[in-house]
């Protein structure tokens, strides 16, 4: 995993996992996600900086927006690195 650290950091928050809940139903601007939370877009921004830093999520530029999507490459290795840790010896 390239950084089980941020990874952990970024799943810790509800409003994050939130987010990454609604990207798994399909891809969304970062407009599309505020609007589904009761807090500023300066702080869907954050989260979702936080969400990228842990490469959880990737962002593409669409004409003049920028869509979010998950990054499942990143979930694999975490589950990945989970099962081996849970495998007895």
């Amino acid at each position: 995993m390239s950084n089980p650290q941020s990874v952990f950091k970024a799943l810790a928050d509800p409003t994050r996992r939130a987010i990454l809940r609604l990207l798994r139903e399909r891809d969304m601007t970062a407009g599309e996600i505020a609007a589904h939370f009761p807090v500023t877009r300066a702080s869907i921004s954050h989260h979702l900086a936080l969400l990228k830093q842990a490469n959880l999520v990737v962002d593409e530029r669409r004409g003049q927006h920028i869509v979010y999507s998950l990054n499942t490459t990143v979930f694999q290795e975490v589950l990945a690195w989970l099962m081996e840790l849970a495998r007895p010896e």
